[in-house]
């Protein structure tokens, strides 16, 4: 059959989890195809801080090497591998958390950005990740699966441990949120 292109085989996550199991080298091909998910992922999630989003990318690989035999299939690789993202970075957060007096709670729960404030912020990455950290936890956490993570809702569901509908709903507020607190309008396709 000369002349006829013959189409590449692709081989699947689930293939290449089989692979590595035995082969440690096919491992890499996972970690090429999602680093850049898982990345995005946890730079959302440490609030825009290369160092850290890179450190928590780097356990969640490695925990993900060392766990791979507990992957069962029953969602895809990508948002098993983005849920030891979520629980990576929420290591890093407790370790970081500072205790503060209930005094200063009140401080910070009455502060709204100016009107002066929205109009000279520039609507740029690194704005947004800071206004997605200001938002309740399962709303940030939803958007910035379904934006940084490229998940759909039923990957977010399963790695958030809630209904599709429950994401959509955390998701289209989380939306709200940003554009109320960044004063733009912002489109997204989700």
């Amino acid at each position: 059959m000369e002349g006829q292109a013959t189409t590449p085989l692709v081989v699947t996550d689930d293939e290449l989890v089989e692979r590595a199991l035995r082969d440690r080298a096919a491992f890499a091909e996972l970690y090429r195809r999602h680093l850049s998910h898982v990345y995005r992922y946890t730079l959302a999630q440490t609030g825009g801080d290369p160092q850290q989003a890179q450190d928590v990318t780097a356990q969640t690989f490695l925990a993900a090497l060392e766990k791979l035999g507990t992957y069962r299939r029953t969602g895809t690789f990508i948002s098993w591998l983005l849920t030891i993202a979520r629980h990576k970075a929420t290591d890093l957060h407790r370790s970081l958390r500072e205790i503060a007096p209930l005094e200063k709670a009140a401080e910070v729960a009455s502060q709204e950005p100016s009107p002066e404030r929205i109009v000279a912020a520039r609507l740029d990455l690194a704005q947004v990740l800071r206004t997605l950290h200001a938002l309740a936890p399962d709303r940030a956490e939803a958007l910035a699966l379904r934006i940084f993570g490229e998940l759909t809702i039923a990957e977010i569901a399963a790695v958030m441990s809630k209904s599709e509908a429950a994401v959509k709903m955390l998701v289209h507020r989380a939306v709200g949120d940003l554009r109320e607190r960044l004063g733009h309008r912002i489109e997204a396709e989700l």
